[in-house]
C-alpha cells in the first residue's frame, strides 16, 4: 500500500475545477470527498458518477466520494482543497467553521477578489477558519483538458514549504506537474488579475483588433500585473512564471476560458447583463474588476489603464472602441517603469 493510497482529501466546491482536482486526486490513489453546497446535486453526483453540469462526459472513479454534509465531509481528512468562487466563498467558508480542524492543511485553487473587502480567497479562509498557512495552487489548468489527462503544469505556493511539498506531492503525476514557490501572495494576485486582462483579450477578438493588438495587450497587461503585485507585496518575478505568464496565456486564448469569452461578446456588442444572464459558470475577472476600482481598494498612485478601460467598459457603458482608442493614445512612457529588480 502507498502511502498516498492511506491518504484522505477533501474538495471544497463541485464546479468543473473542483472536480477536475478531486479526479487528480483520486487518480492518484487518494479517497476523495468532494463536496457541494446543494443536497440534491451531491446526490446527483453520487448516482450518476459525473459531473453533468460542469463536467460532462467525464467519468468519477469510485474512489471520489460525495457529500453536502460539512462535518461528514471533513471527518477525518489530511488535507483539504477549496475550490469554491470567491464572491461565495465566505458563506461557504462559515458552513465548515466547525467542521475543519485549526491544524489542517489547507489550499486553495479559487481566483478571484472579493468585491466588499477587497480579500483574496486565502485570506477570506484564514478569516473564517483562523489563522494559518493555506497553499494557493495556481497555473494554467483548464478543468476541461486536466480532465481529459492532457498535460498541464502549475504551482503550490507557501510560505512554508512543507505545506507546499504536501500538495505538489499529491496532486502530481505523469500529467500534471507541480512546481513549489515561495509567493502565494503574488501567485494569488496573478490568478486574480490575468482574468481581468483576459476579458480585455476577449473584447480585442471581438473588435477583430489582430494579433499584434492582442500580442500587445497581453504583454502590457502582465507588466500591469507586476506593478499591482510589487506594490501590494509580491515578487515581481511570480508574474513571469506558471501562475502568472502561464496562466494569462491560457486565459487569454483558450476557447475554454469564460472571462475571455465575456469580452468577446461585449467585444460583439452584447451587453454586460446579456452576457452574464445566460451563463452557467462564474467569470471571476468581472467581479475582480469590480472590486479593483471598489471602495476598499486604494490604488494611490498606481495606474492600471487596461484594467480601468476593462472597468469602464463592463460597468460604466463605454464603448469598446472608445477604450483602445484611449489606451492607444496615453501619455508615451518607459516600459518596465515601476517593476524593480525580477
Amino acid at each position: 500500500m502507498t502511502e498516498q493510497s492511506k491518504q484522505r482529501a477533501l474538495v471544497i466546491g463541485d464546479g468543473s475545477w473542483g472536480t477536475a482536482m478531486a479526479l487528480l486526486l483520486c487518480r492518484n490513489g487518494i479517497r476523495t470527498t468532494l463536496w457541494s453546497a446543494f443536497p440534491e446535486q451531491s446526490e446527483v453526483l453520487a448516482s450518476s458518477h459525473e459531473n453533468k453540469r460542469f463536467l460532462p462526459g467525464i467519468p468519477l472513479p469510485d474512489l471520489m466520494e460525495f457529500s453536502a454534509d460539512p462535518h461528514s465531509a471533513a471527518q477525518d481528512v489530511d488535507f483539504a482543497i477549496s475550490v469554491v468562487p470567491t464572491q461565495y466563498l465566505r458563506g461557504v467558508a462559515e458552513r465548515f467553521e466547525d467542521a475543519v480542524p485549526g491544524n489542517l492543511p489547507l489550499a486553495t485553487a479559487t481566483k478571484g477578489i472579493e468585491i466588499e473587502t477587497f480579500k483574496t480567497p486565502s485570506q477570506i479562509l484564514q478569516e473564517v477558519l483562523g489563522e494559518r498557512d493555506v497553499c494557493v495552487l495556481s497555473g494554467p489548468s483548464h478543468a476541461e483538458e486536466v480532465a481529459l489527462g492532457k498535460p498541464a503544469s502549475i504551482v503550490a505556493a507557501s510560505k512554508d514549504m512543507e505545506v507546499a511539498t504536501l500538495f505538489q506531492r499529491a496532486l502530481s503525476s505523469d500529467s500534471f506537474r507541480v512546481y513549489t514557490h515561495n509567493d502565494p501572495v503574488g501567485a494569488e494576485l496573478a490568478a486574480a488579475l490575468k482574468n481581468v486582462i483576459a476579458i480585455a483579450a476577449g473584447i480585442s477578438d471581438g473588435l477583430e483588433l489582430g494579433d499584434n493588438a492582442k500580442a500587445a495587450l497581453l504583454t502590457r497587461g502582465m507588466i500591469e500585473m507586476a506593478r499591482f503585485g510589487r506594490s501590494h507585496g509580491a515578487q515581481s518575478s511570480t508574474f513571469f512564471g506558471l501562475a502568472g505568464f502561464g496562466d494569462l496565456v491560457t486565459t487569454c486564448c483558450s476557447r475554454h476560458s469564460r472571462n475571455r469569452s465575456v469580452g468577446e461578446s461585449i467585444g460583439r456588442g452584447e451587453t454586460l447583463e446579456q452576457v452574464l444572464e445566460r451563463m452557467n459558470m462564474v467569470a471571476e475577472g468581472v467581479w475582480t474588476t469590480k472590486a479593483l476600482f471598489g471602495p476598499e481598494t486604494d490604488l494611490g498612485e498606481l495606474e492600471m489603464p487596461i484594467a480601468a478601460q476593462v472597468h469602464s467598459v463592463l460597468f460604466e457603458g463605454k464603448d469598446p472602441s472608445r477604450a483602445v482608442r484611449d489606451l492607444m493614445s496615453r501619455e508615451l512612457s518607459e516600459e518596465m517603469e515601476g517593476l524593480g529588480e525580477l
